[in-house]
Protein backbone atom coordinates (compact mmCIF):
# COMPACT_ATOMS: atom_id res chain seq x y z
CA UNK A 1 0.00 0.00 0.00
CA UNK A 2 2.84 2.80 1.03
CA UNK A 3 5.54 0.90 -1.47
CA UNK A 4 2.88 0.63 -4.43
CA UNK A 5 3.44 -3.10 -4.18
CA UNK A 6 0.38 -5.72 -3.15
CA UNK A 7 0.52 -5.85 0.37
CA UNK A 8 2.40 -8.05 2.49
CA UNK A 9 4.68 -8.31 5.48
CA UNK A 10 8.12 -8.88 3.31
CA UNK A 11 8.07 -5.82 0.84
CA UNK A 12 10.32 -5.84 -1.72
CA UNK A 13 11.72 -2.48 -1.40
CA UNK A 14 11.81 -2.82 2.44
CA UNK A 15 15.61 -3.92 3.62
CA UNK A 16 14.95 -7.69 4.94
CA UNK A 17 17.36 -6.78 8.08
CA UNK A 18 14.83 -4.05 9.01
CA UNK A 19 11.93 -6.12 8.12
CA UNK A 20 12.88 -9.20 9.78
CA UNK A 21 13.31 -6.37 12.95
CA UNK A 22 10.14 -5.43 12.77
CA UNK A 23 7.95 -8.14 12.15
CA UNK A 24 9.43 -10.03 15.09
CA UNK A 25 9.07 -6.70 17.07
CA UNK A 26 5.42 -5.94 15.97
CA UNK A 27 4.48 -9.91 17.15
CA UNK A 28 5.61 -9.24 20.78
CA UNK A 29 4.37 -5.92 21.07
CA UNK A 30 1.03 -5.16 23.46
CA UNK A 31 -1.55 -2.81 21.69
CA UNK A 32 -0.48 0.47 22.78
CA UNK A 33 3.40 0.16 21.91
CA UNK A 34 2.38 -1.14 18.21
CA UNK A 35 0.71 2.09 17.77
CA UNK A 36 4.24 3.47 17.77
CA UNK A 37 5.22 1.36 14.66
CA UNK A 38 2.51 2.83 12.20
CA UNK A 39 4.69 6.11 11.81
CA UNK A 40 7.89 3.98 10.78
CA UNK A 41 6.16 2.02 8.00
CA UNK A 42 6.08 4.96 5.90
CA UNK A 43 9.85 5.43 6.83
CA UNK A 44 11.20 2.07 5.93
CA UNK A 45 9.90 2.05 2.24
CA UNK A 46 12.60 2.19 0.11
CA UNK A 47 15.32 1.06 2.37
CA UNK A 48 15.79 -1.80 0.52
CA UNK A 49 19.93 -1.90 -0.54
CA UNK A 50 22.83 -4.07 -1.45
CA UNK A 51 24.80 -7.10 0.28
CA UNK A 52 26.99 -4.39 1.86
CA UNK A 53 24.56 -2.25 3.29
CA UNK A 54 22.34 -5.23 4.48
CA UNK A 55 25.30 -7.15 5.97
CA UNK A 56 26.28 -3.83 7.65
CA UNK A 57 22.29 -3.42 9.25
CA UNK A 58 22.27 -7.26 10.22
CA UNK A 59 25.64 -6.91 11.93
CA UNK A 60 24.70 -3.68 13.60
CA UNK A 61 21.15 -5.78 15.06
CA UNK A 62 23.60 -8.25 16.72
CA UNK A 63 25.34 -5.08 18.50
CA UNK A 64 22.26 -3.64 19.72
CA UNK A 65 21.20 -7.11 21.15
CA UNK A 66 24.74 -7.53 22.69
CA UNK A 67 24.04 -3.71 23.87
CA UNK A 68 20.77 -4.87 25.64
CA UNK A 69 22.45 -8.25 27.46
CA UNK A 70 21.78 -10.81 24.95
CA UNK A 71 24.51 -12.97 23.57
CA UNK A 72 23.86 -14.04 20.02
CA UNK A 73 24.56 -17.88 19.69
CA UNK A 74 28.13 -19.40 19.25
CA UNK A 75 29.91 -21.87 17.27
CA UNK A 76 28.12 -23.44 14.26
CA UNK A 77 24.99 -21.53 15.39
CA UNK A 78 26.47 -18.32 15.02
CA UNK A 79 26.63 -18.86 11.15
CA UNK A 80 22.75 -18.45 10.95
CA UNK A 81 23.62 -14.90 12.55
CA UNK A 82 24.36 -13.94 9.32
CA UNK A 83 21.08 -14.40 7.89
CA UNK A 84 18.69 -10.76 7.77
CA UNK A 85 15.85 -12.62 9.12
CA UNK A 86 18.12 -14.38 11.72
CA UNK A 87 19.95 -11.00 12.54
CA UNK A 88 16.72 -9.11 12.52
CA UNK A 89 14.76 -11.02 14.49
CA UNK A 90 17.63 -11.39 17.34
CA UNK A 91 17.51 -7.46 17.95
CA UNK A 92 14.17 -7.37 18.25
CA UNK A 93 13.94 -9.96 20.58
CA UNK A 94 16.28 -8.48 22.65
CA UNK A 95 14.42 -5.22 22.99
CA UNK A 96 11.59 -7.98 23.99
CA UNK A 97 13.04 -9.50 26.66
CA UNK A 98 13.48 -6.22 28.38
CA UNK A 99 9.15 -6.34 28.54
CA UNK A 100 9.91 -4.35 26.58
CA UNK A 101 10.74 -1.46 28.75
CA UNK A 102 10.22 1.98 27.72
CA UNK A 103 13.60 3.12 27.40
CA UNK A 104 14.31 -0.12 25.53
CA UNK A 105 11.24 0.44 23.38
CA UNK A 106 12.30 3.97 22.61
CA UNK A 107 15.99 2.42 21.79
CA UNK A 108 14.36 -0.36 19.57
CA UNK A 109 12.51 2.80 17.79
CA UNK A 110 15.49 4.93 17.32
CA UNK A 111 17.57 1.81 16.39
CA UNK A 112 14.94 1.45 13.44
CA UNK A 113 15.49 5.19 12.48
CA UNK A 114 18.95 4.81 12.52
CA UNK A 115 19.00 1.05 10.08
CA UNK A 116 16.98 2.93 7.64
CA UNK A 117 19.58 5.69 7.10
CA UNK A 118 21.98 3.41 6.72
CA UNK A 119 23.73 3.65 3.63
CA UNK A 120 26.45 2.19 1.40
CA UNK A 121 30.14 2.33 3.35
CA UNK A 122 27.97 2.29 6.86
CA UNK A 123 27.58 5.87 5.77
CA UNK A 124 24.92 7.68 7.51
CA UNK A 125 22.16 9.06 4.23
CA UNK A 126 21.88 12.89 3.75
CA UNK A 127 19.11 14.23 5.53
CA UNK A 128 16.72 16.00 2.96
CA UNK A 129 15.58 19.28 3.35
CA UNK A 130 11.95 17.71 3.83
CA UNK A 131 10.88 16.67 7.17
CA UNK A 132 11.13 12.52 8.21
CA UNK A 133 7.72 11.31 7.13
CA UNK A 134 7.47 9.20 10.16
CA UNK A 135 8.12 12.23 12.54
CA UNK A 136 5.10 13.91 10.74
CA UNK A 137 2.60 10.87 11.11
CA UNK A 138 3.60 10.92 14.85
CA UNK A 139 2.80 14.63 14.81
CA UNK A 140 -0.31 14.25 13.09
CA UNK A 141 -1.73 11.51 15.45
CA UNK A 142 -0.25 13.23 19.18
CA UNK A 143 -2.40 16.55 17.10
CA UNK A 144 -5.06 14.10 16.21
CA UNK A 145 -5.59 12.68 19.58
CA UNK A 146 -6.84 15.74 21.93
CA UNK A 147 -9.22 16.33 19.75
CA UNK A 148 -10.88 12.99 19.01
CA UNK A 149 -11.33 12.58 22.82
CA UNK A 150 -12.93 15.57 23.45
CA UNK A 151 -16.59 15.07 22.60
CA UNK A 152 -16.62 11.98 24.49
Amino acid sequence: MLAAEPFSDRAGTVSPVIGAFLRTYNDGLDDARRQDLYPIASLVVGTAAGRGVEDERAARCLRFARSLGTRPPGGRAAMGMATPEAAGSCGALAALRTGPSAEAHAAALTFVRELAELEAGGRWRRRRRLPDPARAIEAALADYAPHETAGV
